[in-house]
């Protein structure tokens, strides 16, 4: 399945779970999309976990494959596998990108990398899903730091979490440390994923 590039508003009323963590797409309708869509239904164990594990997915914005190989890989790390994978999704470029708040969304934070116009550690770096290493700098490229999307997102920008650092004259954020499950969005309960996983 290759990643949904659908309207993400709908996502989240269907959900019941905001996409853009701001809780925007459920306060004038807070119910799923469609004729049926006030009706309440009882989750089975299973579609409670498929509901978590696609939360998590469509909030970082990766297909299928991305997501399991990702989930694949943090099974395979010392610790709390959930708490692991949450992590490794925090670490990518296009994630910190918007975390720094040189986007307004995640989509658009990952237009920013594809197009070239993101560094890391001085060094272009196009891969949205370039893990970033704790101490590396990540910035913007001299002649993009004027883009309208950029400055109308600088505008905006939320609080930088406290993993990163924010140079505002350099227009520079380092990874300082990786971030913990409480600094994590708290609306995700990994262990289902995990149960989800494991059959």
């Amino acid at each position: 399945m290759s990643r949904y590039t659908g309207p993400t508003w709908k996502i989240s009323r269907r959900l019941g779970f905001s996409l853009s963590e701001t809780g925007k797409e459920l306060r004038k309708r807070p119910y799923p999309p469609g004729q049926h869509g006030q009706g309440r239904r009882k989750l089975s164990n299973y579609g409670l976990q498929l509901q978590e594990k696609q939360k998590l997915r469509f909030l970082y914005g990766l297909s299928e494959r991305q997501f399991r190989n990702l989930f694949r890989e943090a099974e395979k790390m010392p610790g709390i596998t959930g708490e692991n994978f949450m992590i490794l999704l925090e670490s990518r470029l296009d994630n910190l990108v918007f975390r720094l708040g040189f986007a307004r969304s995640r989509a658009g934070a990952r237009q920013l990398v594809v197009h070239g116009h993101v560094t890391v550690n001085g060094k272009k770096t196009d891969i949205p899903s370039y893990r970033v290493q704790v101490g590396d700098v990540i910035s913007l490229r001299e002649k993009s730091r004027s883009l309208k999307v950029v400055q109308e997102a600088l505008e905006v920008r939320p609080n930088v979490p406290e993993y990163l650092s924010y140079d505002e004259n350099a227009m520079a954020g380092e990874y300082i440390r990786l971030p913990r499950r409480d600094e994590l969005n708290p609306d995700i309960n990994e262990a289902e994923i995990v149960e989800f996983y494991s059959k």
